[in-house]
């Protein structure tokens, strides 16, 4: 049986990730408040921040630039998604590139 938590970002108990997603507080507190389906909206969300900022993980700075919007997706204070939120569906891919 998965361990459940209280998950912080959707509100309601859901299994838990199964180890701290990383070393550190930070990756102690995700472990202990946010479910593994919040979990996996992150990837998404971090992609749009380092696009829009245009940051290269190899630098220090860019790296604290995301821990900290981390920290706020998952624990801020308009993190937890509305009531009745759920995830959107892939779209049907609708035919690809048309060729002459």
């Amino acid at each position: 049986m998965p361990r459940m938590v209280q998950c912080v970002k959707l509100g309601r108990e859901l299994p838990g990730l199964e180890c701290p997603p990383f070393p550190g507080p930070l990756g102690q507190r995700i472990y202990e408040q946010v479910s593994a389906q919040a979990w996996r909206m992150w990837p998404q969300q971090a992609t749009l921040i380092i696009n829009h900022y245009g940051l290269s993980l190899g630098d220090p700075n860019a790296q604290q630039i995301l821990m900290k919007a981390m920290e706020e997706f998952f624990f801020g204070e308009h993190a937890q998604v509305p009531e009745g939120w759920t995830p959107p569906t892939a779209a049907p891919a609708k035919g690809g590139p048309r060729r002459k």
